[in-house]
């Protein structure tokens, strides 16, 4: 029904009103005029659609700790395999004109959990809901932003294969899956990302529909002064040079130092060599990245900060994926401790390891659903934690 305030526009408040023979009151009255019809389609623009939330299957505890902050209940979904293994999904409520959040993370098996978000993206489209938003904790494939090969690699791999009698051409053909993955979403229907440090920050340039990069940042703070007594004497460390800006950024927060590691890879999750910049002797030594999959990086790198120096070793990660060896490797490291935020399942890492500790960052995803559902600023979520 519309709103009684656009009913009180009759047709003759429609029309522009007729010329004047005192021009400042013509002009006064074509002012009025539209003043008052812009009044009107602002109120029909401001009537935000109810909001629905569903989880896929790859972290429900997180969807469900969003839910719970914000007062509301997890939509229905039923998701299912044939056969033949193809995915199924069954969208269990009206979602017509409906603000739509769909959680789902990149972590588990990867390719199933993707292709399931993109069907429940797009089931959700077809069924007309107002707008979509795809809530991703951990961007699946985003390691994968550039072309990975380049120069003295290329070289030294066509030394190799000319004894093959290969056609080597110096250019990689590696693939940027990270934008491929951008382009899917947005064809599956997608109108918004919600997604945490972001591997490299340019993969939003990959989408052409809003995308929103939380950081993990003011929750790692909030944990270093609560749980870490002797901070204040501490050196924040980035394994890599990726992680400088990240690095830096907590330091100048904490208002201590900085160092930084240098790392060689001789090919994907093997690293060669190691060289640390910087002095940590006597101090404690703050691992800080944005993922850890293998561990091996950060375990170089922890043996590395104790050659030089450091009473103790942290090790403070946003995505724990944690595969292969990499639970061993922690479990067999010098850190007093490895800590990860719940943006991936962390239940079967933490019974395996002791050592791993999970900050909750539900509130910050709820709280950029809130304020996205409600057309406000998210901004204030770079720099604070919401409680």
């Amino acid at each position: 029904m519309p709103d009684t305030k656009c009913a009180e526009l009759d047709q003759n408040d429609c029309v522009m009103p007729v010329r004047s023979a005192n021009p400042i009151r013509a002009r006064s009255l074509i002012r009025d005029n539209l003043e008052k019809q812009a009044g009107c389609l602002n109120l029909i623009h401001s009537r935000m659609p109810n909001i629905k939330v569903f989880s896929g299957t790859s972290h429900p505890d997180l969807a469900q700790r969003i839910v719970d902050r914000l007062g509301i209940d997890l939509g229905k979904v039923v998701t299912k395999k044939f056969s033949n293994l193809e995915t199924c999904v069954e969208i269990g409520e009206s979602v017509r004109g409906e603000d739509v959040y769909i959680v789902q993370s990149g972590s588990g098996e990867i390719n199933d959990n993707l292709m399931e978000l993109l069907i429940m993206i797009n089931a959700c489209k077809i069924a007309s809901a107002s707008r979509v938003t795809a809530v991703i904790p951990c961007f699946p494939y985003a390691r994968q932003d550039k072309k990975d090969k380049t120069g003295s690699e290329e070289k030294e791999d066509s030394k190799k294969l000319a004894k093959k009698n290969y056609d080597w051409k110096f250019r990689s053909r590696a693939p940027i899956s990270a934008k491929l993955v951008a382009n899917m979403l947005s064809v599956a229907g997608a109108d918004h990302i919600i997604t945490m440090d972001l591997h490299a920050s340019q993969i939003q340039g990959f989408f052409d529909i809003p995308v929103d990069n939380l950081y993990a940042e003011p929750a790692v703070l909030k944990w270093i002064k609560e749980n870490i007594p002797e901070w204040k004497n501490s050196i924040i460390v980035s394994p890599d040079a990726g992680g400088a800006k990240r690095v830096t950024s907590i330091a100048d927060r904490l208002n201590v130092e900085f160092a930084l590691i240098h790392k060689e890879r001789k090919k994907a999750n093997e690293v060669a060599s190691m060289v640390l910049v910087g002095d940590v002797k006597d101090k404690i030594a703050i691992l800080v990245d944005d993922m850890a999959d293998t561990c091996g990086t950060i375990v170089h790198a922890a043996d590395r900060l104790v050659e030089a120096g450091a009473t103790k070793v942290y090790a403070i990660l946003t995505h724990g994926i944690f595969s292969g060896p990499a639970i061993s490797r922690i479990n067999n490291a010098c850190f007093e401790a490895v800590v990860v935020t719940n943006t991936i399942p962390q239940d079967g890492h933490m019974r395996d390891c002791p050592k791993i500790q999970c900050i909750d960052v539900s509130m910050m995803f709820a709280e950029a659903v809130r304020r996205t559902h409600n057309g406000e600023s998210v901004s204030y979520l770079f720099s604070n934690v919401p409680y």
